[in-house]
C-alpha cells in the first residue's frame, strides 16, 4: 500500500526522493513509493523551472537637441545673458520710456519684445545696421541712444551664418546658431577694435565676447539683440535691412 501522505508531500516540493545509503539494507517498499511519486510528479506536469533568460541592458539614448550645440560653444556668462533677455527688455525699455516715450514707439516690431516671425534666417549679403542702445546701467550714460546706420554683411561659413559689421571703430563679428525656439538664432561673437583686421575668436577674451538672439521682425527685416552688452547699456538692439544694390549685382 502506498504512503500516500508521502507521495502528496513529493508532488506538492517537485523534489525526487533521495534514499540515504550506509545505513542497512534498503527497504523495497520506499523503492516503491519513490517510484510511484516521481511516475505522479511526471503525469502532474511537474518539472524543473528553467532559468529565466538574463535582462538585456537598453541604453535610450535622446537626439541632440539644437540648444545643445550652441550651449556647447557658448560661456557660462553669454549663456546667461541670453537666458535673462526678458528681464534685460523689461527693464531697458522702462528706463528708456521715462526717457523717450515716442521714441520707443516710433521704431514699431524693431523695440517689442514679443515680434518675432518664423524663419529668422536672413539672406546672404549686404545690409543697413542701425544700433539702438537702451537703459543705462550706470545712471550717467542715456537712457535712449540711437546711432546712424553702418554697413554690415551676412555670408555663409562652414555651412554657419555669421554676420560682421563692415566698417566703424567698433565692429561685432559673430555666427548664427540654431535653437529650440524656431523663430530665434543664437549670435555668438567678439568685437574687433580700432585697426585690428580680425576680431578675435570667441571665448579667447570674456571682455570681448558677445552674445544674442537674432529675430525676422518683418519682411526684409531683421534685428539682433545682445542683452546685457560689455557695456554702458542693459539692451542693444541692431536693424538690419538689406542694401537694394547687392555686390555683384
Amino acid at each position: 500500500m502506498l504512503n500516500e501522505a508521502l507521495v502528496e508531500s513529493l508532488r506538492r516540493e517537485c523534489h525526487p526522493l533521495l534514499v540515504e545509503r550506509g545505513k542497512g539494507k534498503l527497504n523495497e517498499a520506499v523503492i516503491r513509493v519513490g517510484a510511484v511519486a516521481l511516475l505522479t510528479m511526471a503525469a502532474a506536469g511537474c518539472s524543473t523551472p528553467k532559468p529565466a533568460d538574463s535582462p538585456r541592458p537598453v541604453v535610450m539614448v535622446e537626439p541632440e537637441k539644437k540648444g545643445d550645440v550652441w550651449r556647447g560653444v557658448a560661456t557660462d556668462a553669454d549663456e546667461s545673458r541670453i537666458g535673462r533677455v526678458g528681464l534685460a527688455w523689461q527693464s531697458a525699455l522702462a528706463d528708456a520710456r521715462r526717457r523717450d516715450p515716442r521714441g520707443i514707439d516710433s521704431e514699431g516690431a524693431l523695440l517689442r519684445p514679443r515680434s518675432a516671425l518664423p524663419r529668422p534666417a536672413p539672406t546672404p549679403g549686404s545690409y543697413y545696421c542701425k544700433l539702438i542702445k537702451l537703459g543705462s546701467t550706470t545712471g550717467k550714460s542715456p537712457a535712449i541712444e540711437k546711432f546712424k546706420p553702418f554697413f554690415c554683411y551676412v555670408e555663409v561659413e562652414e555651412n554657419l551664418l555669421t554676420i560682421v559689421k563692415q566698417t566703424g571703430s567698433q565692429r561685432p563679428a559673430g555666427r548664427l546658431w540654431e535653437d529650440d525656439m524656431p523663430d530665434r538664432l543664437i549670435f555668438l561673437g567678439s568685437l574687433a577694435l580700432g585697426n585690428e583686421e580680425q576680431p578675435r575668436a570667441y571665448g579667447e577674451d570674456g571682455k570681448r565676447d558677445m552674445a544674442g538672439i537674432l529675430e525676422r521682425i518683418g519682411p526684409f527685416r531683421w534685428r539682433l539683440v545682445i542683452p546685457w552688452p560689455q557695456s554702458t547699456s542693459k539692451l542693444d538692439v541692431f536693424e538690419l535691412t538689406p542694401v537694394e544694390q547687392q555686390p555683384g549685382r
